[in-house]
């Protein structure tokens, strides 16, 4: 059995210093700590929608597709 699962990797390229606090607890939602961080989710709307609340603070690094094989 093979399902396809599209994830992102995030990255935060900004601090949250001098952001109201909801754009801190996005950032905090999707795993992100720090500067330079990065951290693979789901693709999903909701996470689309996190990362489109925040865009001055974080960018979409890549796009992961992966399959698993059982034999």
């Amino acid at each position: 059995m093979a399902s396809d699962k599209e994830s992102i990797k995030i990255e935060q390229y900004k601090s949250p210093i001098g952001y109201p606090r909801s754009q801190r607890e996005v950032l905090t939602s999707l795993g992100l700590r720090r500067i330079r961080h990065v951290v693979e989710r789901e693709d999903s709307p909701a996470v689309r929608g996190m990362v489109a609340k925040i865009p001055h603070l974080v960018r979409i690094v890549e796009r992961v597709s992966s399959v698993e094989e059982t034999s």
